[in-house]
């Protein structure tokens, strides 16, 4: 399938999911490797009927016990960055004490500054997963952390016909962000595709769902980022109830689009 234009935009990346292998030149199938063995970090995931369908699995593990207790991950990046194993240099470095397990190559396979992003998917209604688009800065220094969270759904958010859309800016380690997120309460069924989009300009970021816009953030990350498309999977009751016959939970995706605008966007 050709991707649409979109007035006043170039595109500049795009998945359509099409093929029957995951196009390893724009997705990295491991969450955050550094900080943990490869066999845990390895995303598991399936393509069919130009879909893709981010899995977890009855028999997965947690990613990283030591540090991120019992949740599953499988998680698609655009990019990875870390120090040498035993150093504390990496991205999104989420606990203080954590250090590098797996030596990574760094990898700036898609690394934006500013754009508009949008991807269509399927949220789960599951109350022990959640389902995300973010973004992080590349963090090839460490205050270069901020995110930017298109889509943040938690399924004990998700009711009938509504949900809770969490989005928004965090600060993380990035000094020079204040940080704006909620969740945004939305009359819309998540369990049916919906197109998630972030507008990602020098003095703001401007979020929508199927072209409407539903909050912006007065403030924006002035550095490089790459994208994480994740389902995650965390310690509860639902996950304990559920029979093995009842995996995989997926997280459907139709497609990711990124566009530029033509002439770029006026400078801060």
């Amino acid at each position: 399938m050709t991707p649409p234009q979109k007035d006043g935009y170039l595109l500049e990346l795009s998945d359509e999911f099409d093929g029957a292998e995951l196009d390893l030149g724009k997705w990295l199938p491991a969450y955050l490797p550094q900080w943990t063995t490869r066999e845990r970090a390895a995303a598991r995931y399936r393509l069919d009927g130009s879909h893709l369908y981010l899995q977890i699995a009855a028999d997965q593990e947690p990613w990283c016990p030591a540090y991120d207790g019992e949740i599953r991950v499988s998680s698609l990046q655009t990019g990875v960055y870390a120090g040498p194993v035993g150093s504390r240099i990496g991205q999104h470095r989420f606990h203080p004490d954590i250090t590098v397990v797996d030596a990574q190559t760094a990898a700036r396979l898609y690394t934006p500054q500013y754009g508009y992003f949008e991807l269509r998917a399927r949220a789960v209604a599951d109350r022990d997963c959640m389902v995300a688009l973010w973004m992080i800065g590349y963090e090839d220094a460490p205050e270069r952390s901020g995110e930017i969270l298109i889509l943040e759904i938690f399924g004990e958010d998700v009711e009938a016909g509504a949900a809770r859309v969490g989005m928004g800016v965090r600060r993380f380690a990035d000094p020079d962000l204040v940080g704006d997120f909620e969740k945004v309460p939305l009359d819309v069924d998540v369990t049916a595709f919906h197109v998630y989009a972030a507008e990602w300009t020098p003095t703001h970021v401007d979020f929508f769902v199927d072209g409407r816009r539903v909050k912006s953030v007065g403030e924006s990350p002035a550095y490089p980022m790459q994208f994480m498309l994740d389902i995650y999977q965390f310690a509860g009751a639902e996950r304990e109830a559920r029979p093995p016959g009842a995996y995989p939970v997926e997280f459907a995706v139709d497609y990711f689009r990124a566009y530029q605008p033509v002439g770029g966007y006026p400078a801060r």
